[in-house]
């Protein structure tokens, strides 16, 4: 739902490779060249043309334009080095011995086939030959295999810019709880999750419980996705709701059949922009960036939903008797195991997990399948 509320991703800018890491592809990307873009040798050893023995003529290094290679002939070479024109092979090193230094003899007797240690031109892939779809995330390999093609810009999506509105009077930014005030543990844990899953954060901000200062966050927000914590549900200082209302917002998902996470919610707001409200239970919160936020954020980012993570249970997974439960499991060699401290409120079994297991009203039994969701 969450995917489908994007009318279009963001608009696609050019950048230098360094600066294009974590985003996403805007056009799919082709080889500019043939790679290898010449025939080049695999091993350290001698480039020769034809059967052996050969007589010896100089050596050929990386980055050099060698002379051609007449039949019966051999030059010493580098890996990665050109093959000269007219070789047929690459004798390894460890293979060969070169006498008086005139002389290259073969001390395998099986013989030299032709191609052997010769990386040929177009190996991995030919000029204008598509590498990778539209959509994909530039990881460091992309980064690679660009500037192997030649890239030193590329076509990205831009970065949807998202605030972060902590709401409630009983939250500390630093310091140990106290009676009556605890920690904000959502801010430090979402901020690095909504980066790595795309978005650009413009700030996190502090909003008492009060509807005028909720309404005002709301609709002064420059972002194109506000993510607030907490004031999702019917409580008398939840006033996410009526703010909501107040500030043009419509909704989209007002409530889910998950726990934790079961108030969850997403808005559109005035100008194309999104408010997702994630509950302020930690444990809940997770389970509403996972299921709301990311999403949201991958389609705007152009990102293409992926293929789903299944496993077969170790154990039994036990789940809610009419909703969907997301359970923190550690994953073992013979599947997923439930974890302690699975609470709404609680982050412990959060800490250890591997995965949120998407578990179906009633539980599982040992050796069920069951959807994986990548946790922060």
């Amino acid at each position: 739902m969450a995917g489908q509320a994007v009318r279009a991703p963001l608009p696609a800018e050019r950048l230098d490779l360094a600066a294009a890491l974590g985003r996403t592809l805007a056009d799919p990307l082709t080889a500019l060249t043939d790679l290898p873009a010449f025939d080049t040798s695999a091993m350290d050893g001698w480039a020769v043309a034809g059967p052996g023995p050969w007589r010896l003529a100089g050596r050929v290094l990386a980055g050099r334009t060698p002379p051609p290679l007449a039949d019966g002939w051999a030059t010493e070479i580098a890996t990665g080095a050109q093959l000269p024109p007219g070789a047929t092979a690459v004798l390894r090193r460890e293979h060969g011995r070169a006498e008086g230094g005139t002389s290259l003899h073969e001390l395998v007797a099986s013989g030299l086939p032709p191609g052997q240690d010769v990386r040929p031109r177009g190996q991995e892939c030919r000029r204008a030959e598509a590498l990778l779809p539209a959509g994909t995330v530039v990881t460091p390999a992309v980064l690679g295999l660009a500037a192997a093609c030649g890239y030193d810009r590329l076509p990205v999506r831009r970065r949807p810019t998202v605030e972060l509105l902590v709401l409630g009077d009983e939250l500390l930014a630093a310091g140990l709880p106290r009676p009556g005030l605890v920690r904000d543990a959502l801010g430090p844990l979402l901020e690095p999750w909504l980066s790595a899953a795309g978005a650009e954060l413009i700030g996190r901000r502090f909003v008492q419980d009060d509807l005028g200062l909720l309404q005002d966050a709301i609709g002064q927000s420059p972002a194109e996705v506000v993510v607030t914590t907490g004031g999702t549900a019917a409580g008398p200082v939840d006033f996410l709701h009526p703010a909501l209302a107040a500030a043009g917002g419509r909704l989209l998902v007002d409530g889910v059949a998950v726990r934790p996470g079961h108030p969850m919610l997403l808005a559109e707001l005035p100008g194309g922009r999104h408010l997702v409200g994630l509950p302020g239970n930690p444990l809940a919160a997770v389970a509403g960036t996972a299921t709301l936020a990311l999403p949201l954020l991958h389609g705007l980012a152009g990102r293409p939903p992926g293929p789903g993570r299944f496993a077969r249970t170790q154990a039994a997974l036990p789940g809610h008797p009419s909703d969907t439960r997301l359970l923190p499991v550690r994953l073992t060699e013979h599947g997923p195991v439930p974890l302690a401290f699975d609470g709404p409120a609680m982050l412990r079994g959060l800490a250890l997990a591997d995965a949120l297991a998407v578990v179906p009203p009633g539980g599982l039994p040992a050796g069920g399948r069951v959807e994986l969701l990548a946790t922060p």
